[in-house]
């Protein structure tokens, strides 16, 4: 019997159904560039029915670590337009994922020397790389209502970067700690104004509004992973909240959800009768998918779709390894977040 994995997706018209997830790899230049050997990178990956990239900047102030790429300058742009083609040219689809860091940040890790910002002024309990060694994360600044549309705006300016560097489209990335997902967290959203409380949607959902209206709905998917921990953020009941914000986003027909599971609130089970669209599925950190639970999120959760990130470091060519039921290589841990080629387009 075909391994579902490998069905073709009509309604993306993917090949198969197998989605390269968003991985940062640090491979971006000291102006947030891609280096020229991250287009070899996700063109040896091509085969994958979608890739999303790793996190790109959509704004200097959303810059979280050094040599992560953006999405802000022409050069970025052109940048991005090498990769995309290359990808294209090995028939491919690629997304970008716009991932704004928030308090995730200091002002060594962003060209602009900025400040964070944040929803309220509460520091992460964690300690952030920098060219000069690990730092405390600092206490941001909270965002006011001027912030927040700015930061809607950038998405807006990042995502048309996006499609003009020839992106198939774009990933919001409202998880993992990130700017989207500290609005939906208990601990780092203490707002007594629109954004914050029973109304903590709000942002993540006018930023996907405003994305939309721009690039089209088509082109836009978001990420989110409730109740996930990453970075100390808690949320204590994850489902009213992600409820009400999947039954917001689900009449702007985006081009899907990618959501990240929970042992701790099962998201997929829970959400997937709320999302009439398409539905990408991970099975979440600490439970690496395999081939087999990617397959029985399609047939015993009903997800379209399933990403995998840390197989495809050091399996580029994996749906055909899927298909043929070749031995899965191993990844090399030291060279992860390194910034050459090795260990990256070299397996």
């Amino acid at each position: 019997m075909t391994n579902p994995l490998l069905k073709p997706y009509e309604s993306l018209s993917l090949p198969n159904r197998i989605v390269m997830a968003p991985m940062t790899r640090f491979r971006g230049d000291a102006q947030g560039v891609p280096q020229p050997f991250v287009a070899e990178y996700y063109a040896q990956r091509a085969s994958a029915g979608l890739i999303v990239t790793e996190g790109i900047w959509p704004s200097v102030q959303g810059q979280g670590a050094l040599r992560g790429p953006g999405l802000v300058s022409p050069e970025q742009v052109a940048g991005w337009r090498a990769v995309t083609g290359a990808v294209h040219d090995a028939g491919g689809r690629i997304f970008a994922q716009l991932m704004h860091a928030g308090r995730l940040t200091v002002p060594e890790n962003n060209l602009g020397a900025l400040h964070p910002i944040a929803p309220s002024p509460v520091a992460a309990d964690i300690e952030l790389h920098t060219a000069s060694g690990k730092v405390p994360a600092m206490v941001p600044r909270e965002m006011t209502t001027a912030d927040i549309a700015q930061a809607i705006d950038e998405h807006v300016a990042s995502a048309r970067r996006a499609v003009d560097a020839g992106f198939d489209g774009v990933e919001l990335h409202g998880a993992n700690g990130y700017l989207l997902h500290q609005f939906l967290a208990d601990n780092t959203n203490v707002r007594g104004d629109r954004y914050g409380g029973s109304e903590r949607i709000r942002f993540p959902v006018e930023v996907a509004e405003a994305v939309a209206d721009a690039i089209g709905a088509g082109r836009v998917g978001i990420r989110l992973s409730p109740g996930n921990p990453l970075t100390g953020l808690v949320e204590a009941d994850p489902a009213p909240v992600y409820r009400a914000l999947v039954d917001a986003l689900r009449p702007l027909d985006l081009a899907y959800l990618h959501l990240t599971d929970n042992s701790r609130y099962p998201a997929l089970r829970d959400l997937r009768p709320r999302w009439t669209g398409t539905l990408i599925g991970n099975t979440g950190f600490g439970h690496p998918t395999t081939a087999e639970s990617g397959a029985a999120l399609i047939e015993r959760d009903g997800v379209d779709l399933v990403s995998f990130g840390r197989l495809f470091i050091s399996n580029p060519d994996l749906p055909d390894r899927f298909a043929t039921g070749a031995p899965l290589a191993g990844i090399d841990e030291t060279t992860l977040y390194t910034h050459g080629p090795e260990g990256y387009v070299d397996y």
